[in-house]
């Protein structure tokens, strides 16, 4: 790219992230000097001709942009993606979830992406899903209730822990240690025999028999793999890689097991996604939700709208709703708060506290019956008058 090409891209009255989009398009490539005209010509055209105008009422442009196209969504809940043996909420459902910033999605799912040496093989592939996916202690044994001598004998199956590519010693050291620390049960005692690979659980009570069922209860239900809060992976070709597909979500033990693409994987739990990746994620996060919500429904809103949303939820550094709880119960106006929702509670307390209403806003200026601060109702004119002589 010659001088005046990178002159003339610096110049352009156009965000800088544009320019850099324009720079990479053209480098390398054998561009005239009038295809280059006509190349700037038409993204600064593009460029003036999505910027709204000044006094623009981007709020209720946004909340009608979103609002009319919901009210013909359905409120069933689909097979996630394609994938038979997911099932996530989407349509109207989903969508108040996001606006309301719930902290546990319904019904939480995660798109976990692989890295380089893992994406293309299924075999490697799974073998990651293995070390995600919860798997009980039944899985990998054969576990009976002795009821003559008071206790629960565990006996692995050497083939499926190799198939699992997991250790037996792995599995009867981490299942006492589990069954105290994440199932909250205390009240037994152990034999570990490693050269039969067995395991003998006895309930502190021998008298009980209520305690030994429950022994065997915790013992066969155990996780012994994976993470705990994902109940089962899928996974799935997509083009020339393989992806999974989670059903729970758990983003932080994800992002520590080996071979997976920490920079693309994903939650729809949106407060999740806060927490460990920051509110920029998270606000990505609510304009990705949204926008696929509404997209899988046939219905097209533009991004801005969504983005307008994302950025007031987010603007104070924590997910906020946008109801009583949220944006709407902490406006600045009085009047604004009370036309929401709980009238008489803000009015009294506003009165309590001697607040004062400075009338900026869309919604006490239609109530006290003066023209709103935007648009047209923004210019003020003033006459100045002619002096005779």
């Amino acid at each position: 790219m010659d001088a005046s090409m990178e002159e003339q891209i610096a110049t352009m009255p156009v965000p800088e992230k544009t320019k850099e989009q324009l720079r990479a398009s053209i480098e390398g490539k054998a561009i005239t000097g009038d295809q280059f005209s006509t190349i700037t010509a038409a993204v600064i055209t593009e460029y003036e001709r999505t910027r709204i105008e000044a006094c623009e009422a981007v709020g209720i442009v946004a909340a009608q942009s979103i609002g009319e196209p919901g009210t013909q969504m359905t409120m069933r809940t689909f097979h996630y993606a394609g994938v038979a043996e997911i099932n996530v909420t989407l349509g109207l459902p989903r969508l108040i979830e996001i606006m309301d910033a719930r902290k546990e999605p319904s019904t939480p799912t995660m798109t976990i992406y692989l890295r380089p040496e893992f994406r293309g093989n299924r075999d490697r592939a799974r073998e990651v899903s293995w070390q995600i996916e919860a798997a009980p202690l039944h899985e990998f044994a054969d576990i009976t209730t002795d009821m003559e001598n008071m206790q629960v004998v565990v006996q692995l199956i050497i083939a499926q822990c190799e198939k699992r590519k997991i250790t037996p010693a792995t599995i009867m050291e981490n299942s006492p240690k589990k069954i105290r620390e994440r199932r909250h049960y205390r009240d037994f005692e152990h034999e570990i025999d490693e050269a039969k690979a067995l395991i003998r659980f006895f309930p502190k009570d021998i008298e009980s028999y209520q305690n030994l069922f429950q022994l065997a209860d915790h013992v066969r239900n155990v996780i012994v793999q994976g993470i705990n809060d994902i109940v089962r992976v899928v996974v799935r070709k997509e083009g020339e890689e393989y992806v999974l597909y989670t059903e729970g979500s758990n983003l932080k033990d994800v992002f520590e097991v080996e071979g997976v693409d920490i920079s693309r994987t994903r939650s729809n739990n949106i407060s999740e996604t806060a927490d460990i990746l920051g509110i920029e994620a998270a606000r990505n996060a609510i304009i990705h939700e949204a926008l696929s919500t509404l997209n899988e429904q046939g219905i097209h809103v533009d991004v801005r709208h969504l983005m307008l949303v994302a950025d007031m939820m987010c603007m104070d550094g924590e997910v906020k709703q946008i109801g009583r709880h949220g944006i709407a119960g902490e406006k600045e106006s009085v009047l604004s708060r009370a036309a929401f929702e709980v009238t008489v509670n803000h009015l009294l307390d506003a009165a309590i506290a001697n607040e004062v209403d400075e009338l900026n806003g869309v919604t006490e200026n239609i109530i006290v019956g003066q023209p709103i601060q935007l648009g047209t109702g923004d210019v003020k004119l003033i006459a100045k008058p002619r002096l005779r002589v």
